[in-house]
């Protein structure tokens, strides 16, 4: 006959110590297949070690640039605090087309250039950052004109960036030449 436990405390036994004793596993029997099936049928998948592995694509090549020929690195750039406040306060003011200039001569170097846009502008970074662009290649484009300038340009509240935008920026930076 076949004695069965009164409840499952019975199966799980305390030691000495507190701690459960060793218990038994359960054994299933062998498995005949693996846990995981063959081959899938996926067309990118070997289906078996038989064939070859599928032919790849040529990696894509790199191409970089040796040198940064547009965009405005640090030198064409203003960045500090210091050199926005001097413009502001002991710059020369013009006002084209809606525009703001603060200019101030410089002794030697490029043109650097400074923007005031702010969400009186636009409300939205998208179109303050797409206005911001439309500035800087305008500057880009006339920049080697210009000469030795600090310049700090605030364009009108409400402008809108587009193509017409830059050709009037340049017309405007063009007038600023001395």
């Amino acid at each position: 006959m076949r004695q069965s436990a009164r409840s499952n405390t019975a199966l799980f036994r305390i030691g000495r110590n507190g701690d459960q004793a060793d218990l038994p596993t359960f054994q299933d029997a062998a498995r005949a297949a693996s846990r995981f099936p063959g081959a899938q049928s996926h067309a990118w998948r070997t289906q078996s070690t038989a064939q070859p592995a599928r032919a790849r694509p040529a990696a894509h090549r790199a191409v970089a640039a040796t040198a940064k020929r547009f965009g405005l690195d640090a030198a064409r750039r203003l960045r500090r605090k210091a050199e926005f406040e001097h413009l502001l306060r002991q710059g020369a003011r013009r006002s084209l087309g809606g525009y703001t200039f603060y200019l101030a001569r410089r002794d030697a170097g490029s043109a650097r250039l400074g923007m005031l846009v702010s969400r009186r502008h636009a409300a939205l970074a998208v179109e303050r950052n797409r206005i911001k662009r439309c500035i800087r290649e305008a500057f880009r484009l006339e920049r080697e004109a210009l000469g030795a300038l600090d310049l700090l340009i605030r364009p009108p509240y409400g402008i809108k960036a587009s193509p017409e935008m830059i050709s009037r920026l340049r017309q405007l930076l063009v007038s600023l030449k001395p």
